[in-house]
């Protein structure tokens, strides 16, 4: 006699597809573009619609705003960023301006960086920690060389998240076919810089739309990103395939118990327990401790101002390299290298140059 068997069958719900991991840590970045495309004001706008203004610093923008007010009666906001009084009296930036401002997703570290030429070299300065570079067209002008200039030197200098900020949009009234041609010649530029990822923002910076609130009002014809979703969603370089590296500024020795070595973080990441090389010695140590001006972390990476406190004696002198033991620098007599020359001369063949790594030469 055969019996019947019964299963009961349970049917699992689908899974859901697997959501991308948002990166929340602290996203670097610059504004950089030729003159008076409104980098200053860009970043003000940031400022003040991300309530990172304080009460008296917008009590003193309106009251210094006082017959600058443009025609709609805004606060001139680049006046948030114009620090120094050569900037004020020719209402340019000269120097490299850091702010700080966050979302409720994430913090953010803002350069803006001078958009006259003589002042290049401080635009590669703000590119060179930089994740992210915000480059900024005036809508009416077009592509111009200092735009090529800047994008160029952010390419060099390892950037490749790029935000197309192309401003002033109000200006052409709000021309959809005007945006789109400018977005289409740079990505076609950027290809020769090896640069793919690229998001094309139309806005207006002093009006605010697209920057932190959406200006779709104004250009129904755009359902893209505003700038601060973009900049929430972007990725740290940090996370770069090289391994750790960290250039000894200084040797720290407050006391007979504790020896320390300062300097800022370089590429990778660090956590107590890793083996590390001091090059070029090619002693090996581990890490004991992380120490910031602050308190003791359980790691660091890129961009990070630390002292690496080993678990043994070595010696270690300014200029040295501490390096990941699992991923040591190729060394060598020659080496091929991009080189983005700051002095007006140029780099000049078969003359002699000091080469400097770190803090030593």
């Amino acid at each position: 006699m055969t019996a019947a068997v019964t299963a009961n069958v349970v049917t699992l719900p689908a899974a859901e597809p697997a959501k991308a991991v948002r990166d929340t840590r602290p996203l670097r970045l610059i504004t950089c573009g030729s003159v008076d495309d409104g980098k200053s004001t860009l970043i003000g706008r940031l400022l003040w619609d991300t309530k990172a203004v304080k009460e008296d610093q917008a009590a003193t923008l309106q009251r210094d705003s006082t017959g600058k007010q443009n025609d709609l009666g805004l606060p001139d906001f680049a006046l948030l960023l114009d620090g120094l009084q050569a900037e004020r009296e020719q209402g340019i930036t000269i120097d490299v301006a850091y702010r700080y401002f966050s979302t409720d997703n994430r913090s953010f570290i803002v350069a803006d960086t001078p958009g006259h030429e003589q002042y290049t070299r401080n635009m590669a300065t703000g590119a060179s920690t930089a994740d992210l570079a915000i480059l900024l067209i005036d809508a009416r002008l077009g592509i111009l060389e200092q735009t090529r200039r800047h994008a160029t030197i952010a390419s060099l200098l390892g950037i490749k998240q790029f935000v197309l900020a192309v401003n002033k949009i109000d200006l052409t009234n709000y021309d959809r076919a005007g945006f789109e041609k400018i977005a289409h010649d740079f990505r076609e530029f950027a290809l020769s810089l090896g640069v793919k990822q690229i998001t094309a923002i139309p806005m207006s910076a002093l009006k605010g739309e697209n920057v932190v609130y959406s200006g779709q009002a104004a250009m129904p014809w755009y359902n893209g990103p505003t700038l601060v979703e973009t900049l929430e969603l972007a990725t740290v370089r940090s996370a770069q395939s090289v391994g750790f590296r960290l250039s000894v500024q200084r040797v720290s020795r407050p006391g007979e118990s504790f020896r320390g070595y300062q300097g800022t973080v370089a590429g990778g990441s660090v956590k107590p327990g890793d083996s590390v090389m001091i090059l070029p010695s090619g002693m090996v140590a581990n890490v004991s401790k992380i120490v910031t001006f602050d308190l003791v972390r359980n790691a660091a990476v890129a961009g990070d101002a630390i002292t690496l406190v080993l678990d043994r004696q070595v010696d270690v002198s300014r200029g040295d390299m501490i390096v990941a033991i699992d991923s040591q620098p190729q060394s060598g007599l020659a080496f091929d290298a991009q080189i983005v020359a700051l002095q007006p001369e140029g780099i000049e063949p078969g003359k002699r140059y000091w080469l400097k790594s770190g803090s030593r030469r």
